[in-house]
């Protein structure tokens, strides 16, 4: 019987892989398009999840920091095969991004990009991708005055107090006001969902989160060793992040860019090039540890940034039914979102706007790959390479 019941695990551990790693290579389009896929493929084809309990992992996903669609994919891996399911179906859904970028990095390792035209078709790619995402979030994340006022609130602090640790301070407040604002905020909602992890162990995953938070950047200060550095600024960075892997962007660049471990144009050629890669937009991680020490950089980066979403999804599993019908933390997360929206239209400024929109025909061409992404509706390669030759021929003209 026990062999049996290993020879089922390898074979469900196997089937996560190679339907997760399916998904890696073909799921083009952000989270939003990623939670599609997904419902596609394990709900309505597998049915490995029925519609509620999908529906109940999306809205924990959300509730979380980090990438949502990654964290998705890790509880349905779990609700198929335990924690090592989790871990199968996470691998197979990001790797094909991160070797991708590792790859797109250690090409331009040595190269002179700062000048190169297609470098600044990317980086008008990213105006585009990031304007788009901003619409998005807004409609979704700013319905009413109260919660315009709180983006409003973090745009406005974000921008004017560029340091490492006001967008901790602005999701923070912005979590107490909408706590005060929306603690009264209810919504009927009768459904369950069940996973096969203990609470205990669920504990151990918050309590490993919180740990390294708190203990990694006393280590950086303690020591002068670049990796534990390095691993710090990720791992914080995957943390504080609510809203999906276009709000990593303001974090990732404040930790890198200023301090000189990477310049500003190979951090937005790698974010361009980033949008042409199916999978999570975290991988750019892989991307900017790759350019800062190699391969075996960009393997610690991935690392560093997803670890956050594993310790917080594993560790929130068991006590989500509890936790989201709450309606007080339900309306500090409104909060937090309201303030991401805020966080986010500043990064667009600056450092994206700032450093690529200089000229009328830059304008005129980012508005272009903006309509081609958002009326158009074409798949995000076909931007990223448009914007790649435009703004090669720009240049020669």
């Amino acid at each position: 019987m026990k062999q049996q019941h290993k020879k089922s695990d390898v074979k469900s551990l196997l089937e996560i892989l190679l339907v997760s790693a399916r998904l890696g290579f073909t799921s083009f389009g952000g989270p939003i398009a990623h939670l599609g896929y997904f419902h596609n493929e394990y709900i309505e084809r597998r049915k490995w999840m029925d519609e509620k309990s999908y529906a109940d992992l999306v809205a924990l996903c959300q509730f979380l920091p980090g990438p949502a669609s990654s964290q998705v994919g890790i509880g349905i891996g779990v609700m198929r095969a335990g924690v090592l399911g989790g871990i199968v179906s996470f691998l197979g859904f990001t790797l094909p991004s991160v070797m991708a970028l590792i790859l797109f990095a250690l090409i331009l390792e040595g190269l002179h990009i700062g000048d190169a035209g297609w470098i600044h078709g990317l980086k008008m790619v990213a105006v585009a991708v990031v304007a788009h995402a901003i619409l998005g979030m807004a409609q979704k994340l700013t319905p009413d005055l109260k919660r315009k006022a709180l983006a409003l609130f973090a745009l406005v602090v974000s921008l004017l107090w560029q340091t490492a640790y006001t967008q901790i301070g602005v999701i923070i407040i912005s979590a107490i006001i909408g706590y005060m604002i929306y603690k009264k905020h209810t919504e009927k909602d009768d459904s369950k969902i069940h996973f096969p992890i203990s609470r205990r162990f669920a504990l151990i995953c918050l309590s490993l989160f919180f740990g390294l938070l708190f203990l990694l950047p006393l280590l950086r200060e303690l020591t002068s060793v670049s990796w534990i550095a390095m691993f710090d600024s990720f791992y914080r960075s995957g943390s504080l992040v609510f809203g999906g892997g276009h709000v990593v962007l303001p974090l990732l660049e404040r930790e890198f860019v200023p301090t000189g471990w990477l310049s500003e144009e190979a951090f937005l050629a790698g974010y361009g090039a980033a949008q042409a890669v199916p999978g999570p937009l975290f991988t750019f991680a892989a991307y900017l540890g790759a350019v800062m020490d190699g391969w075996q950089g960009g393997l610690l980066a991935t690392i560093a940034i997803f670890l956050p979403a594993f310790l917080l999804i594993l560790g929130t599993l068991p006590f989500w039914d509890s936790l989201r019908r709450n309606p007080k933390i339900k309306g500090a997360l409104m909060g937090v979102n309201a303030a991401v929206v805020g966080i986010l239209i500043s990064a667009f400024y600056q450092p994206i706007w700032t450093s690529t929109i200089f000229t009328p025909i830059d304008f005129a061409f980012a508005a272009i790959l903006f309509s081609l992404l958002v009326y158009w509706k074409l798949p995000p390669w076909i931007i990223v390479v448009t914007g790649a030759i435009g703004g090669s021929l720009m240049t020669s003209i």
